[in-house]
């Protein structure tokens, strides 16, 4: 727990079929000042390298997850996706990476903490049981319309022979229609991508709001998921902006936190 009571991470549900550590961090329980203040999990946001390394580690003692099993994303909101295992634990946090740009992590591999950053962008959770893969993706608006989810998946059944269909995700925390205001020109990409996602769009005179979680929803499923597999927290960071990281809530300067997905033995 962290001053005042407020969680430093608060837990993403999986099935109990998958043993899991799987959580999103909140901005509480660390040691950055403004405007990171507290648990700010970025090296690239002007917070010192040191204040980082520090947060890292009492988050690690908070969640039990050992910073030298962590791997660590290098996001630029594409749609690249990284499938590490054993030995890449510990980059990005502890020594340098071995791959490069990457807005998701897939893995096979127990005890290998998959870590991805946000301040508004959906963290989307995606694990088979049966086949024991798990897969972590950062999908902010950029990536949400280059489908970034659908394309883990068909990674996932690619080199770990999973089943759409038995694939289950969670979306945690993001920014959320109430919030998502954007300008034509983001508006009519998104349209140009999700012609038939009318109901996630709503124009608010010369600007839209925009449903990025219902979209997200609707590219798993046009890639083989039910529905039935798939669960979305439906919180909101702009809302919550005194728990979470948020990017449009803190005008731009703000902290990021984390999605942390870990297979356990």
């Amino acid at each position: 727990m962290a001053a005042c009571g407020a969680p430093m991470w608060i837990p993403v549900p999986v099935s109990d079929e998958l043993k899991a550590i799987a959580v999103f961090t909140t901005r509480h329980g660390g040691v950055s000042s403004f405007p990171f203040e507290s648990l700010n999990l970025s090296f690239q946001r002007g917070d010192s390298a040191e204040n980082v390394l520090k947060n890292f580690e009492l988050l690690s003692k908070s969640t039990g997850i050992p910073m030298e099993y962590m791997v660590l994303t290098k996001q630029v909101h594409g749609c690249d996706i990284t499938v590490v295992n054993k030995q890449h634990c510990g980059m990005g946090l502890l020594r340098e990476r071995t791959f490069g740009e990457s807005d998701g992590l897939i893995t096979a591999d127990m005890n290998v903490a998959l870590v991805t950053f946000h301040a508004d962008c959906a963290p989307v959770y995606l694990y088979d049981v049966k086949r024991k893969v798990i897969g972590l993706v950062h999908s902010g608006w950029r990536s949400t319309l280059l489908k970034i989810s659908a394309k883990a998946v068909r990674i996932m059944e690619k080199e770990f022979n999973c089943n759409a269909a038995e694939i289950h995700a969670v979306i945690g925390p993001c920014i959320r229609k109430c919030c998502f205001e954007v300008d034509r020109d983001v508006y009519e990409e998104f349209l140009k991508v999700f012609p038939d996602c009318a109901d996630a769009f709503l124009c608010t005179g010369k600007k839209w709001k925009i449903d990025l979680a219902g979209i997200i929803v609707r590219t798993l499923t046009d890639e083989g998921l039910s529905m039935g597999n798939i669960q979305d927290l439906n919180r909101c960071t702009v809302c919550e902006k005194q728990l979470f990281f948020s990017h449009r809530g803190g005008q731009g300067k703000s902290g990021t936190g984390a999605a942390v997905f870990m297979m356990t033995e």
